[in-house]
């Protein structure tokens, strides 16, 4: 049991940083991720986990992801059905205005800007820079969680900092920070 509660600690606020990114709402990202760590620990206990301790994080990245995918078309289907029966009400299953980041007062404006930016970017950079930056990932590891080759990873990275650089820079230049 200890050794699943200092991988949690060690790895658990960026799992949910993931998470949050990859669902609608900070509710969705917590059952996902509850769901793939159930999962990874079934395995684990069942001893048909492939791959010691160090295999853990690339599994729940994966499982995450997939999880969130699911929850996604479940999600949308259950809108389309709701937006059948009830034709005249609008803005069902819309993302919310979650930050991607707990900001908090002390910290200064430039924080909030590349926030907002991650926020802008097409989901495929996001998700790699959040891997990257936060999860620590390597360009394989990420490849190989969202299915995709170390090279792509590498340059949806490439892209997504330029954005990111990008938006800062005309920030900048408009006096917002």
């Amino acid at each position: 049991m200890s050794r699943w509660r200092s991988w949690l600690n060690e790895h658990g606020s960026k799992l949910l940083l993931f998470t949050r990114q990859q669902t609608r709402s900070l509710a969705d990202a917590e059952d996902v991720l509850q769901e793939a760590l159930v999962k990874l620990a079934r395995k684990v206990e069942e001893g048909t986990f492939i791959g010691g301790q160090e295999a853990w994080l690339a599994f729940t990245y994966t499982q995450i992801r997939r999880e969130a995918i699911d929850l996604g078309r479940k999600n949308d289907r259950r809108k389309r059905r709701e937006e059948t029966v009830i034709a005249d009400e609008k803005g069902l299953g819309k993302y919310n205005d979650m930050p991607l980041f707990e900001l908090t007062e002390s910290q200064d404006e430039t924080k909030r800007i590349l926030a907002e930016g991650l926020k802008l970017l097409p989901q495929k950079f996001s998700e790699v820079i959040t891997m990257k930056l936060w999860g620590e990932q390597t360009f394989a590891e990420i490849g190989e969680t969202l299915e995709i080759s170390l090279n792509t990873a590498a340059s949806r990275y490439r892209y997504g900092i330029e954005a990111l650089k990008k938006h800062l820079t005309t920030s900048r230049l408009n006096g917002d920070i």
